[in-house]
């Protein structure tokens, strides 16, 4: 599962960094994708324990809970690697970049640091030695981060993590691209200036702690805002405008969507209770998590406390749409009533027959909670069907929860269908059962397919597949 985890960040992270990396070495730099959640804390070991008998062990698990809310241990750890040793490799077009180790070990990690070294890291991205990090470091989203959970933090990392001494690796950048003073330059433009959150605009303090966690330590919007030209987020708060958390553009293939308040792409129509459901379980009756998102609910989302999932799907209901005038969605049984015949005459009607009719049924509605809705579905009905022709050329893996513990799987099309029929099947879905997304074209599925890993199986000796057309 680590091992898994930690490809899919790397991934993730370094098609964000692309053009982060790229605008920093001419001057700017691009801000962080949304590292995926943690996996399951490192327990403190043996070497941990002295330490950790020194310091306030409630402090130290508050910093804990909070570390996990905040995703560290999924950038700051290697496949195969020790917890937060760092070590995880981001491919840049300039080069590679390797996270850092944040255990207290005082000759390789973060062991000489005091509290104000780990608060400036932490909330400005300027490592103790003065040098800027890069933005892989979501600090834009920290900088709101209270001088309470810092100490929480500060007091995890130094008596409730184990220390391992393992080097840092220099980033595979040659100079004079490598050089870190652009970084500052974009950190000084765009990255806020270090405030602690302020909860007074919020009346409702349960609206004021979702907004806090979904602004700072999730960090959402380092994935679901759009981005500036120079690649920083077009609003870090909801004081910001209508394009904060308005939906993000493809990181590797995956389309972060709205989490407004559109009735049809976004949360419009979703109560507090499906909200919470889905980051717990990463599914609901409409709708199931992919992609990135099985990382966050997996590693993260389902350990967080119910008052604090209650307070985020509370926050993020008191968003309005970006746009307004979007229709919510209407079902309509026509496909239904054509596949129940044997009427597969509208173009992809076919492909869906054979292929997918099994799991997502005639009615597009699936089977609750295992098999996700198609009809109403915001992913397919999405402006950007970027997601939808990735999960049908690669599939997808849903993984259990403590609460939803089964493990669902949709396996790959893309080894056997070609790129026009791809694009029949996502029309035929995209416009079936009252859903109403625009059309995609052949040119559309093949330029995904050039983007994302190949799926086609290897055939067994003497055994030959038939090859896709493109």
């Amino acid at each position: 599962m680590k091992r898994t985890m930690n490809h899919n960040v790397a991934r993730r992270m370094s098609r964000a960094l692309a053009a982060g990396a790229a605008w920093a070495a001419f001057g700017f730099a691009g801000s962080a994708a949304f590292a995926q959640p943690a996996a399951p804390a490192a327990a403190s070991g043996p070497a941990a324990a002295p330490a950790a008998r020194s310091a306030d062990a409630a402090l130290i698990k508050r910093g804990e809970y909070l570390a996990r809310a905040g995703d560290c241990i999924a950038c700051h750890t290697a496949s195969g690697g020790k917890p937060f040793a760092g070590g995880l490799k981001f491919d840049t077009p300039i080069g590679g970049i390797y996270s850092t180790n944040i255990t207290p070990d005082p000759k390789t990690g973060l062991g000489g640091w005091t509290v104000e070294d780990f608060t400036r890291a932490v909330r400005e991205g300027v490592r103790k030695n003065g040098d800027t990090m890069y933005p892989a470091m979501p600090f834009p989203s920290y900088a709101r981060l209270t001088d309470d959970d810092m100490k929480a933090l500060y007091a995890y990392f130094m008596h409730g993590v184990a220390p391992v001494e393992h080097e840092n690796r220099a980033v595979d950048i040659v100079w004079p691209l490598s050089m870190r003073w652009p970084l500052g330059i974009w950190r000084k433009m765009f990255a806020p200036t270090p405030k602690p959150f302020d909860a007074a605009p919020y009346t409702d303090p349960v609206v004021a702690r979702g907004a806090y966690l979904v602004q700072g330590l999730g960090h959402c919007g380092a994935c679901h805002t759009p981005r500036a030209p120079t690649m920083q987020e077009r609003g870090l708060t909801d004081a910001d405008g209508p394009d904060f958390l308005a939906g993000g553009a493809a990181i590797d293939g995956w389309v972060p969507t709205s989490l407004r308040g559109e009735p049809r792409t976004g949360l419009g129509t979703w109560t507090e209770t499906e909200i919470v459901q889905f980051l717990k379980t990463g599914r609901t009756l409409r709708t199931a998590a992919f992609g990135g998102m099985t990382d966050v609910v997996g590693h993260s989302m389902q350990h967080m406390t119910d008052d604090d999932l209650n307070a985020i799907a509370r926050y993020l209901k008191t968003l309005p749409p970006r746009v307004q005038g979007e229709q919510p969605h209407v079902y309509d049984a026509a496909a239904a009533k054509a596949l129940q015949t044997g009427d597969a005459s509208k173009p992809g009607a076919a492909v869906y027959r054979d292929n997918c009719m099994a799991c997502h049924r005639s009615d597009g509605h699936g089977y609750t909670r295992v098999f996700p809705a198609l009809a109403g579905n915001p992913v397919v009905q999405g402006d950007d069907p970027t997601s939808l022709i990735h999960v049908v050329l690669e599939g997808s893996a849903l993984q259990g929860t403590r609460t939803a513990p089964s493990t669902f799987t949709m396996p790959p099309f893309g080894w056997r269908l070609s790129d026009q029929e791809v694009a029949d099947v996502s029309n035929f879905v995209r416009t079936s059962w009252g859903n109403t997304g625009a059309p995609i074209t052949a040119a559309q599925v093949a330029k995904v397919r050039k983007s994302v890993p190949s799926t086609r199986p290897e055939p067994p000796p003497g055994a030959r597949f038939p090859q896709a057309s493109r």
